[in-house]
């Protein structure tokens, strides 16, 4: 009976000192686990393209560029002392290590745009993977896609007054970009700049 109590005795002694040993899974690491709450559902850091070392030379890589048509480099000509009617932007859109460059071509006179372009660095060179030479367009970087806006005009509509405009926007895949939404806006005629009536996006492959 002796020796029966004696084993129970060390037994209990064994279990409560690996309950209390560190590595162990007993009162100490419970009260070690306590911290606090992990917040749920916040949106995961993207890691953004570090900003240009330098700015392009964009009508020197416009003049060069075989892409980009007779009309718009006839017309890469200064409006002011060395002013050309070019924007530049920069941003992340193809999700290369350098930062993309948007450009767009304009007239001197009404500020229409006449060609629009993007460039993604490719082993050190800027690379034209966009083109768009239709008459009033202009494209902007929205959170990574691009967009483009393009006018659209009817039989006597003056520069100024357009019917609408065809707003499209660009997602990139592997080598190219693809086209996701577009949308039309018709303006009103009741007014003199022309109000924007409520647009119906649509997508491709929908009917």
């Amino acid at each position: 009976m002796a020796t029966a109590l004696a084993m129970a005795g060390l037994t209990a002694f064994f279990v409560l000192a690996t309950g209390c040993a560190t590595g162990g899974t007993g009162t100490r690491d419970e009260g070690a686990a306590v911290s606090m709450p992990v917040e749920r559902g916040l949106p995961t850091a993207r890691t953004s393209v570090p900003a240009p070392a330098q700015t392009v030379d964009a009508v020197s890589l416009l003049r060069q560029d075989p892409k980009v048509g007779r009309r718009v480099k006839a017309d890469l000509k200064p409006c002011a002392e060395d002013a050309y009617p070019v924007d530049t932007s920069y941003g992340d859109l193809t999700g290369g290590t350098a930062p993309d460059v948007v450009i767009n071509v304009m007239t001197c006179g009404d500020a229409v745009g006449i060609g629009t372009y993007v460039y993604r660095s490719v082993d050190g060179r800027y690379r034209n993977v966009f083109t768009d030479e239709q008459p009033a367009v202009y494209a902007t970087i929205d959170r990574g896609a691009l967009v483009v806006t393009q006018q659209v005009y009817a039989k006597g509509d003056p520069v100024t007054y357009p019917s609408g405009e065809d707003v499209v926007t660009y997602s990139w895949g592997d080598v190219k970009f693809t086209e996701r939404y577009r949308v039309r806006n018709n303006y009103s005629r009741a007014v003199g700049n022309g109000a924007v009536s409520t647009p119906e996006p649509t997508v491709p492959g929908e009917n």
